[in-house]
């Protein structure tokens, strides 16, 4: 008998009428937004997009000059790491370069590249973009050779001497290396050579012509 009155219970709630909302309180409700629509959580609510930071232009451009396997024998055996030279510059006189070593290449140069930042360089171009004199840069056993060129000649150096030139805002200049031949070694001497350049007016007081 009660599981009987129980099936006449369902039945009942079945086929109970369903009480609807008054008309008022259903046109006060807002309307639901289709999918799609402003108010769609999936699509309506997203936040808008910042700009992509790889679109905005660099301060300075960037260029892995070299890079070295080198080891380290420690009691467990041989550690391997990676060094990598970069130069940087923004074609209107200023440069800089760095070298630094990581276990991973990439890591090796965002180092670089960062070190690089803190060592920056200024010179200052003449007409035609190129030095003012003629200058000899030492470092160690390399010695570079920078020689002003007429507009139209371009950059005749080789790798490391070509990137920092290039980067610097050099656009016409011969150069040529002499003793060691280590890109490291180049580059600092390209870079001390770089520093002693003088402009007109100060050689005309070191020789005694103002």
């Amino acid at each position: 008998m009660e599981e009987e009155k129980k099936v006449v219970a369902e039945e009942v709630k079945e086929t109970a009428p369903v009480e609807e909302a008054p008309k008022e309180e259903r046109a006060a409700r807002p309307a639901r937004p289709e999918r799609g629509q402003r108010g769609d959580r999936r699509h309506g609510d997203r936040r808008e997009r910042r700009p992509d930071r790889r679109d905005e232009p660099k301060e300075f451009e960037d260029r892995v000059v070299f890079i070295n396997r080198v080891s380290k024998t420690v009691k467990g055996g041989r550690r391997m790491k990676f060094t990598a030279l970069v130069a940087i510059g923004d074609h209107k006189g200023r440069y800089g370069f760095a070298l630094a070593k990581a276990a991973e290449v990439p890591d090796a140069i965002k180092k670089a590249n960062e070190a690089a930042k803190k060592n920056l360089h200024k010179i200052v171009l003449v007409k035609g973009n190129t030095i003012s004199h003629e200058v000899i840069g030492k470092y160690g056993a390399c010695s570079v050779l920078l020689k002003p060129a007429p507009e139209g000649t371009g950059i005749i150096a080789g790798g490391p001497v070509r990137a920092i030139l290039e980067l610097a805002g050099v656009q016409n200049v011969c150069s040529k290396v002499y003793g060691s031949r280590a890109p490291i070694n180049i580059v600092r001497a390209t870079s001390q050579g770089l520093e002693n350049l003088k402009s007109f007016k100060e050689m005309k007081a070191l020789r005694g012509k103002e």
